[in-house]
């Protein structure tokens, strides 16, 4: 047997690359951030190994329906690395997992974080959480847990990446999607704030073949390139939430919003056809809206074919919503109060589309049909 001689340094988890203590100094920085992101269900404090939520409330619903939702924010992290901004990845996070869980009708109710990265850094880490936090007040949802993790040798010192999970209730009478859906419903479509948080491998690509400096000011962009790719996602929940309630009333579920769309990977045609039944055909009109410079200026200096835009970007709608036609001026008025921008992108009708570029389901779900039509102003 081979003895083992000891390295003449004893080697210690600090000495692995691990800082418990500057991870105890983050916790303490977030505290308050994480303080404003609560609910009164809530049970609790931070730093406990689970968050507790009181679900008593649930008993007077005469059927809860729980959803869930994880995401991440994907290669978008690199740009805030790069800039060393880090409060505004949180609200990216936030809207793509809470906005997820609104679709089906349901209220987002709390959620966790997971922070992995090569090096804590307490003011670093604290930012992230403080932007989750922010935008979790901003959605009611509240924050009742999470992660930080440090992986030394396996991201560098400056790189992180960030996912959350959350959970919401819907009543089961009001659950919403394709079973609602009817012809001659509108699609109504929802301003987003720029790229989100999808397509950053492509446009990121872009940036690089153009030889572009995210301190760049480009043409028709408002600051910098930086600043433009680093726009927070825009958060939807409370103002659907809103939506649906205003629009719903004393009714019965099918006379309100029948069908939301979270645009996101895959583009506006493909997320709208996972919420429409089958047998049914939404026409959406390119001229009904123009898209915000930054999703022109990406296709034209990486010279992206327009499918490929349009089904990586959402191209400046960042949800969608099915309808009644007789509800859609009310809904643009409920929204506009919201400070988010509505129009009427197209319409729902029976039948099958005949030539021209046609979406049929999308992501495993066998749904109904989308074609994209005309051109932008």
């Amino acid at each position: 047997m081979t003895e083992q001689t000891p390295p003449a340094e004893p080697i210690t988890y600090a000495s692995a690359g691990v800082d418990v203590e500057a991870g105890d100094r983050a916790v303490e920085l977030m505290k308050a951030a994480v303080g404003r992101a609560t609910r009164p269900e809530v049970l609790g404090g931070l730093g406990g190994f689970a968050g507790m939520i009181d679900a008593s409330a649930l008993k007077d619903m005469r059927r809860p329906v729980l959803a869930t939702s994880t995401d991440g924010v994907g290669t978008k992290v690199a740009i805030a690395q790069a800039l060393d901004v880090h409060d505004t990845i949180g609200h990216d996070l936030v809207g793509m997992v809470v906005d997820d869980i609104v679709v089906c009708g349901a209220e987002p109710l709390f959620m966790t974080d997971y922070i992995a990265c090569g090096k804590v850094v307490p003011e670093r880490i604290a930012a992230i959480v403080s932007g989750i936090a922010d935008a979790c007040a901003r959605a009611g949802v509240a924050l009742v847990g999470g992660e930080t993790a440090e992986h030394p040798g396996l991201l560098g010192p400056s790189e992180y990446d960030v996912a959350g999970a959350a959970t919401g209730v819907v009543e089961h009478e009001h659950v919403i999607g394709p079973h609602l859906v009817a012809p001659g419903d509108v699609v109504l479509g929802l301003a987003s704030s720029g790229l989100h948080s999808n397509g950053y491998s492509l446009v990121r690509r872009v940036v690089d073949a153009a030889g572009w400096a995210l301190e760049d000011e480009l043409d028709d962009l408002p600051g910098t390139l930086g600043e433009a790719l680093l726009t927070p996602t825009r958060i939807y929940a409370r103002p659907l939430l809103t939506l649906i309630e205003r629009l719903r009333g004393d009714g019965p579920a099918a006379a309100g919003v029948h069908a939301l769309s979270h645009v996101t990977g895959g583009g506006l045609a493909a997320n709208l056809a996972r919420v429409l039944p089958t047998g049914t055909l939404a026409t959406v009109d390119r001229a009904t809206w123009t898209p915000p410079r930054i999703f022109t200026l990406v296709g034209e200096a990486g010279g992206v074919p327009r499918e490929d835009l349009e089904r990586t970007l959402n191209m400046g709608v960042g949800f969608v919503a099915v309808l009644p036609a007789d509800h859609a001026d009310t809904a643009r008025e409920v929204l506009g109060a919201e400070g988010i921008d509505a129009w009427v992108l197209g319409e729902v009708t029976a039948g099958e589309a005949t030539g021209g570029d046609v979406v049929q389901g999308a992501k495993g779900v066998d749904g109904g049909a989308v074609q994209v039509v005309g051109e932008h102003p």
